[in-house]
């Protein structure tokens, strides 16, 4: 599966559908935007069984580039092993006031999405819990407990990203109020 062509492929359907996401839910600076990926998924095989640097790093470049371009905070998921904590710039950790915590991802103890972004950071930081403002899920790696309260499914063009299957969502302000409340358009 790991030949340079299907790496850079993969590569560029990570950057398209992060390009497309974060264009659709329509995250100011400084927004937090979660992504759960098993790259055992994206190379063809189940979640947890052939964990794949190469292919995290690819997919975490693509959508690296994207993020850094919409100046949004990237935030990646571990895996179950240690307990779906999050990998992000300690300055996004510090801005939103998040406890940090001491671990090191690793491909079978975190994952190779996570690794790669502890590789990546330019000053890595580990937390337990976030409220993202959107997320991308590469592999049903289940990200929704990072999402803030009110989570909207968006469908995307880029249905895979190599062979796994890709969930998006943006979040929304939730509505309160009854029936004889008035709602801001601007926050659906």
């Amino acid at each position: 599966m790991e030949n340079k062509e299907e790496i850079e492929k993969i590569k560029k359907e990570a950057y398209a559908a992060a390009k497309e996401i974060l264009a659709i839910a329509g995250l100011e600076r400084d927004s937090l935007f979660v992504v759960g990926c098993s790259s055992s998924e994206a190379g063809g095989s189940l979640i947890g069984s052939s964990s794949s640097p190469e292919i995290a790093d690819a997919i975490f470049q693509g959508i690296y580039s994207a993020v850094l371009e919409k100046g949004v905070y990237l935030a990646a998921q571990c895996c179950e092993h240690l307990n779906r904590a999050l990998i992000l710039e300690k300055e996004a950790a510090t801005k939103y006031g998040y406890e940090l915590v001491n671990v090191m991802p690793q491909p079978k103890a975190g994952g190779s999405f996570a690794t790669a972004a502890w590789k990546y950071f330019k000053e890595p930081a580990a937390v337990e819990h976030i409220k993202a403002d959107a997320g991308m899920d590469i592999g049903d790696t289940l990200i929704g407990m990072h999402l803030k309260d009110v989570a909207v499914p968006v469908r995307i063009q880029t249905k895979k990203i190599g062979e796994a299957h890709v969930v998006c969502a943006r979040t929304r302000a939730k509505f309160i109020g009854g029936e004889r409340a008035a709602y801001n358009e601007a926050l659906l």
